[in-house]
């Protein structure tokens, strides 16, 4: 009998260990994701996460005005994330649109950002986001053109 109220016991204490551990790992995942998507442009898919899309979540939580375009505008296709002299700065880039906001955060107590734009994407940009977005995919992109205007041939991997 005492051994089976151990085993309960070892088994519930466990539990409540593990779902306490569970801001400590939210906070860990959001300081590994800052780290890996420093200067880095970031596929957003939903299913499975890419590293932007946590990476973006992330960030509409700690900037509201953020969170209200996303709901508004919908979830970008990819993101570009950077920080210089303390300011913090996404790139939101809109495929089917064709166009791109910019957002700057503003002093990090304040927990606001700025969003402007659109602005749009040249053919260029959008040519070789559709490629990285295809490849993702597993889809191999379409050969880039050459000067004369044929395709390169097949992508190298």
């Amino acid at each position: 009998m005492m051994q089976r109220w151990k085993t309960g016991g070892l088994t519930g204490l466990w539990i409540v260990l593990l779902s306490a551990c569970h801001p400590v790992s939210d906070a860990w995942m959001t300081g590994w994701t800052e780290a890996a998507a420093k200067d880095q442009l970031m596929l957003v898919r939903n299913d499975p996460p890419s590293l932007g899309h946590r990476r973006l979540t992330s960030q509409a939580g700690i900037y509201p005005d953020l969170g209200t375009f996303l709901r508004t505008r919908g979830m970008p296709d990819f993101l570009a994330e950077s920080n210089a002299s303390n300011r913090h700065f996404l790139i939101l880039y809109y495929l089917k649109a064709k166009c791109a906001y910019a957002c700057r955060a503003k002093a990090p107590e304040t927990r606001e950002i700025e969003v402007s734009g659109p602005y749009p994407m040249t053919r260029r940009e959008s040519r070789l986001l559709q490629g990285f977005k295809q490849e993702a995919a597993g889809r191999p992109a379409a050969a880039a053109p050459t000067r004369a205007g044929k395709p390169a041939g097949p992508p190298h991997r």
